[in-house]
């Protein structure tokens, strides 16, 4: 059985994590060999809390995530078995009911804050990235993104930044910044990175047909 290759990509908040993921996909030309997993789905399911409870709930620590459902699903797609993958709901703050069946591919890419902060996760990944984007660039993207495509308040968006964003990505974020393979600016706007990893990908894939 061939291998599949599985790719973590960790950076800060609206660093570009999700940006490279699509770039090496496109770089492929062919969606069916490439997966895209995001750290985000798993977020514990909280429909048995209040509204207020979910609003209050630190979705900057590692605990925010099932990180063992996590661990089981990357473990069945290396072993290329389908799973049903969890959907979140950003409005509602927890998962919906519904699933989302994924078929293992020969890549798998998985992007979330703290790819490379777990052990357990480290420990799964072939290519290890970190994607290394200044503060005040990341801040100005979450802005934009959370308004308009998870339904935030820019006032919601700014307290979040300073009661647990900044403090969460100082304290768990950077520092697994030294467990990367490779370590990307700017994200996808690194054009050469990019096709270097591509390349690093496309001779991993060529071996593994040998």
């Amino acid at each position: 059985m061939k291998k599949v290759m599985l790719i973590g990509i960790a950076g800060g908040s609206a660093s570009g994590k999700t940006s490279i993921g699509k770039q090496l996909q496109k770089s492929f030309n062919s969606n069916k060999s490439f997966l895209i997993m995001k750290m985000d789905d798993y977020y514990k399911d909280q429909s048995e809390l209040s509204m207020e409870e979910r609003y209050n709930t630190n979705y900057d620590h590692p605990l925010a995530f099932d990180t063992e459902l996590l661990l089981e699903h990357i473990s069945l797609l290396k072993e290329r078995v389908v799973i049903d993958k969890p959907i979140y709901d950003y409005v509602n703050h927890t998962r919906k009911e519904a699933t989302e069946k994924i078929f293992p591919t020969d890549v798998v890419i998985l992007e979330g804050l703290f790819c490379l902060e777990n052990e357990a996760i480290r420990d799964l990944l072939d290519i290890k990235i970190f994607v290394d984007t200044p503060a005040d660039v990341r801040f100005i993207r979450r802005l934009v993104r959370d308004v308009k495509d998870r339904g935030r308040t820019l006032d919601s968006v700014v307290n979040q930044y300073m009661t647990t964003v900044r403090s969460m990505h100082d304290l768990f974020v950077e520092p697994s910044k030294r467990y990367a393979d490779v370590i990307i600016p700017e994200g996808g706007h690194n054009k050469v990175a990019i096709d270097l990893l591509a390349t690093k990908i496309s001779s991993i894939l060529a071996e593994d047909m040998i």
